[in-house]
């Protein structure tokens, strides 16, 4: 089901220059609806990958792209950071649109399952990160190696991109999870570069992988009721 108004979803992308294959949040044949993207100058993977943002200078580049691609006609806002999780409330606040910045919401959209999640960066992400969107600061979570072929190219900026390689890797991070955390009965990927090895980790783990595509999927559909007036935890 789409909006009342048929007007894209605008995703604020981070300043880089990896490529965006099909199933990143970044490729418009990612989705089945209508998308518009504006790169926020200057903030780039280092300005969201991190466990110590500059919090103000981040947000006041969210918002400023935020109003634009409300301005150009953007029904509801999402980012191409899951880390941008950070934001949810504080962006929600001054968004002319509804928000939903980051697959991490879908970890408390998953009640009564049992969530682990599979981010860019295990060093970086912080119970903070989880707080923001009202998930538990206790979900298990592993992250790709700092040494990785995945870490080069969408940490390190890298302007190629080893796809099979990268799948190998997330393969294997979805078994390091699953060894550390037998209980889990469900995956997220907090990373919006992983979607495209989705079905790789589902026929690996034998489990359900949720990502960032599912969760717009809901979210866009959403903004078709009359009473949601904002994505933001409340």
């Amino acid at each position: 089901m789409k909006p009342m108004s048929g007007g894209p979803l605008g995703i604020l992308m981070l300043d880089t220059r990896f490529p965006r294959i099909v199933g990143d949040i970044g490729n418009a044949q990612s989705f089945d609806f209508p998308v518009i993207f504006r790169r926020m100058e200057g903030i780039g993977s280092a300005d969201a990958v991190t466990a110590h943002p500059d919090r103000p200078r981040v947000l006041a580049a969210l918002e400023a792209n935020a109003r634009a691609l409300a301005a150009e006609g953007a029904v509801g806002l999402s980012t191409s950071c899951g880390f941008l999780a950070l934001y949810q409330d504080d962006l929600s606040t001054v968004s002319p649109v509804p928000v939903a910045t980051s697959a991490l919401l879908l970890v408390r959209q998953l009640q009564g399952k049992r969530v682990g999640v599979i981010t860019a960066s295990a060093r970086n992400l912080t119970p903070a990160h989880f707080a923001a969107v009202g998930a538990p600061t206790d979900t298990p979570f592993v992250g790709l190696p700092e040494g990785s072929s995945f870490a080069r190219t969408f940490i390190g900026n890298a302007t190629t991109l080893d796809r099979n390689q990268v799948e190998r890797e997330v393969v294997a991070a979805a078994r390091d999870l699953l060894a550390r955390h037998p209980a889990i009965d469900t995956i997220v990927f907090e990373c919006t570069n992983l979607p495209p090895y989705k079905k790789a980790v589902e026929d690996t783990a034998g489990l359900p992988v949720f990502d960032v595509l599912d969760l717009l999927k809901g979210f866009y559909a959403g903004l078709a009721a009359p009473q949601n007036v904002n994505a933001r935890r409340r």
